[in-house]
């Protein structure tokens, strides 16, 4: 079955005043949805028709540009939807809490690691923090569609927390401001889902 844009959980202007309704609508209707109909003419036909998303960017061969960058689009995307919400929902707690106080020391320093990540990503990239088997958690980015999933690239594990630093993602409202854009993230980070996501990948 052809995969299938993501229907958001909130409206467009839902997380305003920190992401604005024209960028959501765009990224969200014109980028994801582009990433997925590419995606699907990408695989159509081939033995990668029928898998799962993650299962075809662990396996990835990263020659194959059209999967790659499509295949990450439409995975990347379809995380960041998820890990964010318009009504604070949670806060940092539990097992999460102590991976990511025994990772940083504390919930400040790896905000500021996390932020780095996102601020210093050249062009077009994602930052992440992401979980290995047994529960460590790491911080780091990946550019343009990459993503942890995949081989070869700069770190590895399951990504619970993504953040889009492409600048399609923030430029109507923030413009060349990206460090204004990764601080308000931080405003609508949903921790129940990324709660959810490191217990179901530990």
């Amino acid at each position: 079955m052809a995969f299938e844009l993501p229907k958001l959980k909130y409206a467009y202007d839902a997380l305003e005043p920190n992401i604005d309704a024209r960028t959501m609508e765009i990224h969200h209707s014109k980028h994801h949805g582009g990433y997925t109909s590419k995606l699907n003419s990408a695989i159509v036909g081939t033995d990668l028709e029928g898998k799962t998303i993650e299962n075809i960017l662990s396996n990835l061969d990263m020659d194959n540009k059209a999967v790659r960058n499509n295949g990450g689009g439409f995975y990347n995307h379809s995380l960041f939807w998820e890990v964010m919400n318009p009504e604070g929902r949670g806060r940092l707690s539990g097992e999460l809490k102590e991976a990511i106080e025994a990772a940083f020391g504390s919930f400040d320093a790896f905000k500021d690691e996390f932020s780095k990540a996102a601020a210093t990503q050249f062009g077009s990239g994602w930052a992440w923090l992401c979980v290995h088997k047994g529960g460590k958690v790491e911080v780091c980015s990946t550019p343009n569609q990459d993503n942890p999933l995949m081989p070869d690239v700069s770190c590895g594990g399951t990504p619970i927390l993504g953040l889009d630093v492409w600048e399609h993602a923030y430029y109507l409202n923030y413009q060349n401001r990206r460090p204004d854009y990764i601080e308000a993230f931080f405003n609508v980070i949903n921790w129940n889902e990324v709660e959810k996501r490191f217990a179901n990948a530990k």
